[in-house]
């Protein structure tokens, strides 16, 4: 057992532990266990199995899915991932990547959280952001709190009713039960009061519009609550970031950003703020210093963690921060950069216009926002009944037409070429109105 390095204990070390608890087997250690209670039989277990057995097996298993093509998003996209990124994450430097305690041997982990947080802040213009969150929801739920720790003797928060049915849904789990008002609101400026703690909103609503938020950070503020702006991070290569709109704090999911959709997971939240608010951030913060040789290296900077400070300080407790997807989503960044980012839009932009100005071409669409600006994802409002819609494209290999609030959204990313688009309008065409 020796020449195995993930296994914890060697025979030699079991009997020595043995030993040492004055024991001669293991079967001793449950002695006290009354013997009616111990199971003597045989376990229903299958026999095992070869390697090539375990992977053929799977592999059959694997052919019972259905493979669509992807023309939804609400919040899941599915995105182009550079072939070398499963690589580089799969390093065995990586295998183990845990909450960094003792930063002279976790050098590698606290560099990439640092560059993380550093692309982050890129990305939404704030001044600094946290080691990572859980998801999307997670984050914008975790805000609300933060908001409500930033202002004190205001326990109210505002949501816009824009934001995504999933974030909408947890925000509303996750605040159930601490001593905070949660209001949901179209239009969050009638909601504003000398206890509202924070305001969120989406830079892109749930029907894929593009947000114009000229005014709201001003009335938010004057009326002595934060702003927190929901975001797409891969479209704020080309879209106001939240600091150009006068946000204090950014959330949102980094899915977007290379993560495979994965049957909904693992993602990666994020979180940023103004540096006025750093000290309320959840979690921690990965910082730079230097050494006793006076050499580059990382540390962590600010833990706001029950672990580390006394449990009535302590801000909410991030332990598994997603850091194996923070290092995913780091390195996609780095490969894509800020041109790539641009071109990924500029793809996803053309495609999706061409879908709707195709869908409504058919006749079996009429328009949902007429004139509003939207990036990758719409919404139409069928005139054709959508579950007959929706099922002749899932048996034509499409995943697209889903239902919402009476319309139904759309959604192309750079990976839809303009045959598969054609290929589904075609479908469409098809259907008898």
């Amino acid at each position: 057992m020796a020449g195995f390095a993930y296994f914890p204990h060697t025979g030699e070390d079991i009997r020595v532990m043995l030993e040492r608890v004055g024991v001669e087997s293991l079967d001793d250690l449950y002695s006290d266990v009354p013997a009616d209670f111990i199971y003597k039989g045989d376990y229903d277990l299958p026999s095992a199995l070869s390697e090539q057995q375990v992977r053929d097996f799977f592999q059959e298993l694997g052919k019972k899915n259905t493979q669509l093509k992807v023309f939804v998003g609400q919040g899941a996209y599915d995105h182009y991932v550079p072939a070398v990124i499963p690589y580089i994450t799969s390093r065995s430097e990586f295998l183990t990547a845990y909450t960094p305690y003792q930063c002279e041997i976790s050098q590698g982990t606290l560099r990439y959280i640092f560059e993380w947080q550093s692309m982050v802040c890129r990305l939404t213009g704030l001044d600094v952001a946290n080691a990572s969150m859980y998801d999307g929801p997670s984050a914008a739920a975790e805000a609300l709190r933060m908001t409500v720790a930033c202002t004190r003797k205001r326990n109210k928060v505002v949501v816009s009713t824009k934001l995504q049915q999933n974030v909408l849904d947890v925000v509303k789990s996750y605040l159930k039960y601490p001593d905070i008002e949660v209001v949901f609101a179209w239009d969050v400026l009638e909601e504003l009061g000398p206890d509202v703690a924070g305001v969120i909103v989406p830079s892109i609503c749930r029907h894929g519009v593009i947000q114009d938020l000229t005014g709201i950070a001003d009335a938010v503020h004057a009326a002595g609550a934060l702003l927190i702006e929901y975001c797409d991070p891969s479209t704020l290569a080309v879209l106001k970031t939240p600091a150009e709109w006068g946000a204090d704090i950014a959330v949102g999911d980094g899915q977007s950003l290379g993560i495979p959709l994965c049957y909904g997971g693992p993602y990666v939240g994020f979180m940023a703020c103004r540096k006025d608010y750093m000290r309320k951030l959840p979690g921690r913060i990965v910082g730079q210093s230097v050494d006793a040789s006076g050499k580059r290296c990382f540390v962590l900077t600010l833990q706001a963690r029950e672990q580390h400070i006394r449990r009535e300080k302590a801000t909410s407790n991030i332990c598994s921060n997603e850091s194996l997807m923070a290092l995913w989503v780091t390195v996609y960044l780095s490969l894509m950069g800020p041109e790539g980012l641009r071109k990924v839009n500029e793809l996803s932009c053309a495609g999706a216009h061409y879908l709707y100005n195709e869908l409504l071409a058919t006749g079996r669409f009429e328009e949902a926002f007429p004139g509003r600006p939207f990036l990758k994802e719409f919404c139409l409002k069928p005139l054709i009944p959508v579950d007959v819609l929706q099922q002749k494209l899932l048996d034509a290999g499409f995943f697209a037409a889903l239902e919402l609030d009476g319309y139904v959204t759309f959604c192309v990313t750079e990976r839809r070429t303009k045959e598969e688009i054609d290929a589904l309008v075609k479908v469409v065409r098809e259907i008898e109105l």
